[in-house]
């Protein structure tokens, strides 16, 4: 006997919602490692890197645990990147207090391997079986913070913006 139309929306739907789940899963996994493994390529303790909201408000020093993944917030499960934030807490050299960064990392399974994006930088990918395989990840995050510093310095030091842009009042203007 052939199946009804409802019935085969209702497979592709059952289907749907396994995809769905197994991204879910095999990403929450793929993030779990990233938290866990950046310390140590970073060579800081593991209470620098935390998991946090991707966007938004939080507390570099809250352990949002799943909170930290974007599923946490939709009423169901669907077959979409799921995105987490990482926050990078370091102690500043002048005084007793410390800095945090974030990165927002967005990851997908396609395929036979993950799709991952750091902030705006070009897609990595990573095979399912990613142990021991995270390097470049770990390397886009690390060069995703060290460029926030970086080019921030580099506006401070640009000194075409010292005398190339200003304001003079209505009367010192020439006619044209």
């Amino acid at each position: 006997m052939s199946q009804t139309r409802f019935q085969k929306l209702q497979e592709a739907i059952k289907t749907y919602g396994a995809a769905a789940f197994e991204n879910l899963l095999r990403c929450k996994g793929f993030g779990d490692a990233v938290i866990k493994g950046l310390p140590a390529y970073l060579e800081c303790s593991p209470e620098c890197v935390t998991a946090v909201p991707p966007i938004g408000e939080f507390d570099p020093r809250k352990d949002y645990g799943e909170d930290a993944f974007s599923y946490r917030h939709r009423p169901v499960i669907v077959l979409e990147p799921v995105q987490f934030g990482i926050a990078l807490t370091v102690k500043n050299f002048e005084d007793s207090g410390s800095l945090w960064l974030r990165t927002a990392l967005s990851i997908e399974v396609t395929g036979d391997s993950f799709d991952v994006f750091v902030a705006q930088q070009p897609m990595i990918r990573i095979a399912l079986d990613y142990e021991g395989k995270l390097e470049p990840v770990f390397e886009a995050v690390y060069r995703e913070f060290l460029n926030t510093f970086q080019l921030e310095v580099l506006e401070f030091n640009d000194k075409r913006f010292s005398t190339g842009i200003g304001f003079v009042p209505d009367s010192k203007i020439p006619d044209k």
